[in-house]
């Protein structure tokens, strides 16, 4: 791997909330972790391994009691959430987030295209920017292109879980992070959602981190698997070895790692 870029380097990261107090938690326990150029890394971990609190720390949601975080060879450790905002795109469980849901489909592509432009947003958007929008929503095979004026607060959840997804890919970011994007949806519509990010990632070569719950999604997206416990990773699987990958022996290899059971029903039954 010696001769791969990479894209994020987080050294000895540790957060405890509550310290010192009877509620104490320890979320990051000195975690390392390196992600190359173009890595798909999925990450599993039952409730309260840390999953979320890493994802948070990444963007900046709070800052950490030590440790370092290097995105693209800058340190982003002590920059505030809205300074880190352009170099990420997020996705999160609630489809209701990353969205402006009183704004039509057209203004919100618009909104997340120009994120980063320095000279103000005009709120007119133009021919050709609706005839970006329109190829690229139509990628999703969802029909949103023909209803681009549609105010998105009327779009189902699978609908707008595609949108932003668009939307925080529609200006390659240095990372995507999608936050168990696909748990607040029926199986169907969260297959069909996978499928959209599969091809969004792997034609944009985006270097993506997904969080999830299900087992078995973690194990047939992404390029490497990683599994925390207790704000570590104790697992981290990648090439040949995760293409051989069952849920039975990620469990196994759970089991013997940790010297116990994976509790998560919500992780096995997913």
């Amino acid at each position: 791997m010696a001769d791969r870029k990479v894209m994020l380097s987080i050294t000895d990261a540790t957060k405890t909330f509550n310290p010192g107090t009877v509620n104490s938690k320890v979320a990051l326990d000195g975690l390392d972790l390196t992600i190359y150029d173009g890595d798909f890394v999925t990450v599993i971990g039952g409730n309260g391994a840390g999953k979320s609190t890493l994802m948070n720390a990444l963007t900046g949601v709070f800052p950490l009691d030590c440790g370092k975080i290097v995105l693209d060879g800058i340190d982003v450790t002590k920059l505030p959430e809205y300074k880190r905002a352009k170099y990420f795109g997020r996705v999160f469980q609630d489809p209701m987030m990353g969205t402006a849901p009183d704004m039509e489909i057209v203004e919100n592509l618009a909104l997340a295209y120009r994120r980063d432009k320095r000279h103000g947003l005009k709120w007119e958007v133009t021919k050709q920017e609706q005839e970006t929008y329109k190829v690229q929503l139509a990628r999703l095979g969802l029909g949103l292109e023909e209803r681009m004026t549609a105010k998105v607060g009327l779009l189902s959840g699978g609908q707008r879980q595609a949108l932003t997804l668009l939307m925080a890919s529609l200006v390659k970011p240095k990372m995507l992070l999608l936050d168990e994007h696909t748990a607040a949806l029926d199986p169907k519509t969260a297959a069909k959602v996978l499928s959209i990010t599969d091809e969004i990632v792997e034609e944009g070569k985006l270097t993506t981190l997904m969080v999830t719950h299900n087992m078995k999604d973690a194990i047939s997206h992404g390029n490497r698997l990683i599994m925390m416990k207790d704000g570590r990773i104790i697992l981290d699987i990648s090439g040949e070895d995760k293409k051989k990958l069952t849920v039975e022996t990620l469990l196994d290899a759970f089991n013997k790692v940790s010297g116990e059971e994976f509790s998560s029903d919500r992780a096995l039954l997913g």
